[in-house]
């Protein structure tokens, strides 16, 4: 999680929300790690998990990536928590939840609900203190 949160800290040094992902495989070698870049970009699925997604998936040579575990900063949104149903990641563990969108436990339970034709195992709240510090430091400096 600690680099996870380093590649939030990048976007948010770049102006963009401060999300980070990180993918490690089943030895828990990393295959690709980024944060938000949407602004930069111009791009609205510029979330640091498809980001992360797109470039682990070019590194390993297949969209599919079983047998993965994804770190992220930020609770995933529903379309982050599908693309990696898509991609098959056996894990995710996130920082802070997120009340208004997150989609694995805070607002939908996507990839556990069983309605969907892959699920995954789900671990909130790591370092959610300083997850939630980033995000919550970032937009009082834009208000």
């Amino acid at each position: 999680m600690e680099l996870a949160l380093e590649y939030a800290q990048s976007a948010a040094a770049m102006d963009e929300v401060p999300v980070g992902a990180l993918l490690v495989d089943s030895s828990t070698n990393i295959l690709a790690g980024a944060g938000n870049n949407c602004i930069a970009a111009n791009d609205p699925t510029g979330h640091a998990e498809i980001h992360t997604l797109r470039l682990a998936a070019e590194k390993v040579g297949n969209y599919r990536l079983p047998g993965t575990t994804m770190y992220v900063t930020l609770e995933p949104c529903a379309m982050c928590a599908t693309a990696m149903i898509q991609a098959r990641v056996e894990r995710i563990i996130f920082g802070a939840s997120d009340p208004r969108a997150g989609a694995l436990q805070s607002v939908y339970q996507i990839g556990s609900d069983g309605r969907l034709n892959h699920s995954f195992s789900i671990t909130g709240g790591v370092c959610a203190g300083e997850c939630a510090r980033v995000l919550k430091d970032f937009f009082r400096k834009r208000r």
